[in-house]
């Protein structure tokens, strides 16, 4: 099973202040970890939302709104995708963690991505072809 792990912002990721090097030193660590275990998928962190934009769909009509975003806890600042063979299996990678957010209480969420399984009958064979092909392309994308 894929999971995302979310790395929830605070005040300190918000205002664009980069961990220190003992910091980035413990995460690389936990990373190369995740790496030789076979897991890591895929992993970066983000800028802060002032340097975002959202849409907003209501009604038909699409809305953009400009960053910074007030409430913090709503906010990613990063991302792992693991690949594990189960939700408990992903939460122990959790707890070994090192603390994202040095200094400020953190926090992580787990949760399972989709897989076509999980969509349902409306999600058709033909669908589902359709979605595999873009995943090709996608990989020879990432190849070239």
């Amino acid at each position: 099973m894929r999971v995302m792990v979310l790395v929830k912002a605070t005040k300190n990721s918000e205002a664009g202040t980069p961990p220190v090097e003992k910091d980035f030193a413990a995460m690389g660590e936990f990373n190369e970890e995740l790496v030789k275990a076979g897991i890591l998928l895929a992993a970066d962190g983000l800028h802060p939302s002032s340097r975002g934009k959202r849409v907003r769909f209501s009604g038909g009509k699409k809305t953009v709104i400009d960053g910074p975003f007030a409430e913090t806890k709503e906010l990613v600042a990063g991302f792992w995708i693991w690949q594990v063979k189960s939700l408990e299996e992903a939460l122990e990678w959790g707890r070994r963690c090192p603390d994202p957010m040095p200094g400020e209480e953190s926090e992580i969420e787990i949760r399972p991505i989709l897989e076509w399984e999980d969509f349902g009958k409306g999600f058709t064979p033909e669908l589902q072809a359709r979605a595999e092909r873009r995943r090709a392309e996608v990989a020879r994308n990432k190849q070239s």
